[in-house]
């Protein structure tokens, strides 16, 4: 089951780090002061904590802007998943 849910940026984990296009941030980051996060990311709850993998460039954009949350689809799994989305 998936929900939408409004998530603390300092809740997400980040395993796997990615270079980001920092004009794609700059455009992201006026179109969310402008009309607000469009897109939620998407993000694993496991063992009721949180790992994004997707979504680098909004996650960013919201971080620099200083907001506390960000919208996230989130999809529960079991350790077994996070262990393949680390692989």
């Amino acid at each position: 089951m998936v929900r939408i849910e409004a998530i603390p940026l300092n809740k997400i984990r980040r395993p796997l780090y990615r270079q980001n296009d920092q004009a794609k941030v700059a455009a992201l980051m006026a179109s969310i002061r402008e009309i607000g996060q469009q897109e939620p990311i998407d993000v694993l709850e496991v063992d009721g904590e949180y790992y994004g993998f997707s979504g680098c460039h909004r996650f960013e954009a919201c971080t620099r802007l200083g907001q506390e949350t960000i919208l996230c689809r989130v999809r529960r799994a079991p350790r077994s998943v996070l262990h393949r989305h680390l692989a």
